[in-house]
């Protein structure tokens, strides 16, 4: 039985990925920091299955990541733990930079001592880009970050490289764009508009309050990207990949089509504007190019856009509707 290691496992992507490897038979074990009252709504489903095991520890904690990785010798490891939010990383720069970027650091100092035979995933991000040098976005284009969010991504992301350059590491980033599902935090846009309308449908709210309408993004589903993770460690070779849809949507589509999925005609009566949720340096068009995961890796979205909104308003509804 393969054993996989996850930080991060009860965020969105790490309760799919744990999901998806406990369907393959793994061993998982879901590195969860102690807190006086543990959230494990999204894992809520799998937390009594005998082959997951959480394990206490913490990213700014050296000794609980090495004595982790030392006890249980996992062929794999997925970082995906991170402040990942980017609004919140203007307003805890320094928080943001300790998590997600010296905290992958920590995590593959202790792969090096303690399980150097292990493959490493590391959750890089489209927001490295920020700024974009090219449009698409491939694996060979610049980074130009434009929050303090983008900024640790690309430190995590180059600390990556050179881990695998330095010590012969397997060891890669999945530089994923925006994966959205019903697991999503309230505070990204997506879920807020998916939430937002189906409280407006509900009649619970009269509007949806949001920033920038025009800010575009390469929107994909979280269950598929998860298994995009999975396939880069079971490479021959440790290789970066873009993994997106290839396509772009802007707020106001996602918007758009949440009032459709709800069933609400005018968009633009749900629609009310609060400056507070705008960024103060915006990324431009973010769109990822994924042939090479095509090619190599074989993966594809299995669902489009529009069905991934209607999924999340659908789960929305029928969540607010219990209340």
């Amino acid at each position: 039985m393969k054993k996989a290691f996850i930080t991060g496992i009860t965020g969105q992507d790490g309760s799919y990925l744990a999901e998806f490897l406990l369907d393959k038979g793994y061993q998982v074990f879901g590195l969860t920091r102690r807190t006086s009252t543990q959230n494990f709504a999204r894992i809520n489903q799998i937390v009594h299955n005998p082959n997951l095991k959480l394990i206490s520890g913490d990213l700014i904690d050296q000794h609980s990541i090495t004595f982790a990785l030392k006890e249980i010798q996992p062929d794999e490891i997925y970082n995906l733990a991170a402040q990942s939010f980017v609004q919140a990383s203007w307003e805890q720069p320094v928080l943001t930079g300790e998590f997600t970027g010296i905290g992958v650091t920590r995590v593959l100092e202790a792969m090096r001592l303690a399980s150097p035979n292990a493959k490493f995933y590391q959750a890089s991000s489209s927001e490295m880009f920020g700024k974009v040098q090219q449009v698409p976005q491939s694996e060979d284009t610049s980074f130009y970050p434009r929050s303090p969010y983008g900024v640790a991504k690309v430190y995590g992301h180059w600390i990556t490289v050179n881990y695998r350059e330095s010590y012969d590491m397997f060891a890669v980033s999945g530089i994923l764009f925006n994966h959205e599902s019903p697991r999503r935090g309230l505070e990204f846009v997506t879920r807020k508009i998916a939430n937002g309308v189906a409280r407006v449908k509900l009649g619970k709210q009269e509007h949806v309050e949001l920033g920038n309408l025009d800010a575009k993004r390469d929107w994909g589903y979280a269950k598929d990207y998860v298994e995009a993770m999975w396939l880069m460690l079971q490479q021959d070779e440790p290789e970066d990949f873009v993994i997106s849809t290839g396509e772009t949507h802007s707020v106001r589509e996602f918007l758009q089509l949440a009032c459709k999925a709800a069933g609400l005609p005018d968009w633009e009566k749900v629609y009310k504007h609060n400056p507070l949720f705008d960024r103060p340096a915006e990324v431009d068009l973010l769109i990822g190019d994924p042939t090479k995961a095509k090619e190599k890796l074989g993966w594809k979205p299995s669902i489009d856009f529009e069905e991934l909104v209607k999924i999340m308003v659908e789960s929305e509804i029928a969540e607010e509707s219990k209340s």
